[in-house]
C-alpha cells in the first residue's frame, strides 16, 4: 500500500448522506443505505453523524466527460491501487474533478487511453516493491 493513501479502515468512514427512513425505537433507526452496503439497515442512534455542511473549496465539482472518439469518458487523475483476482489485474482510480468516494476499480483494458499515467503508477510500484 502507497504511503499516500491512507489506511482502508479509515477511508469511507463517513462519505455520504444516508436518510433516516423510520424510527424503529428509541435508540434505533432504519436508514436508506444501497444494496452495495453489506451492513445492516438498522442502526443504533450512536452511530449517527449529524450532517455539516462542506467548507467552501472542499467539495471539489464534478467535471464533465470528454469525448474520445466519439465516445464520452471521464479523465483520469492518477492511479492508486492494483490488485489481482482471479488472474484479472484491476486499477483503483481516481477521477480528475472528482472525490475520494468516486474512486472506482477498473479493469486493465478499460485503461487503454491512459497509458501515461499507468506507466508512472507502474513506475511507482516498482520503487515501492525495492525498498
Amino acid at each position: 500500500m502507497f504511503k499516500e493513501r491512507p489506511a482502508w479502515k479509515l477511508t469511507k468512514r463517513y462519505i455520504r448522506l444516508y436518510e433516516i427512513e423510520e424510527v424503529v425505537s428509541s435508540n434505533a433507526v432504519k436508514l436508506q443505505l444501497p444494496s452495495s452496503m453489506r451492513i445492516h439497515l438498522v442502526v443504533n442512534v450512536s452511530r449517527i453523524v449529524w450532517y455539516r455542511e462542506q467548507v467552501k473549496g472542499q467539495k471539489k465539482e464534478e467535471e464533465k466527460p470528454v469525448k474520445v472518439d466519439g465516445v464520452e469518458e471521464w479523465e483520469v487523475e492518477k492511479i492508486l491501487n492494483k490488485r489481482k483476482i482471479r488472474g484479472i489485474e484491476k486499477y483503483l482510480v481516481r477521477w480528475k474533478g472528482f472525490t475520494a468516494e468516486h474512486d472506482s476499480w477498473v479493469k486493465k483494458e478499460e485503461l487503454g487511453n491512459v497509458k501515461e499515467v499507468l506507466e508512472d503508477f507502474e513506475g511507482r510500484i516498482k520503487v515501492e516493491i525495492r525498498r
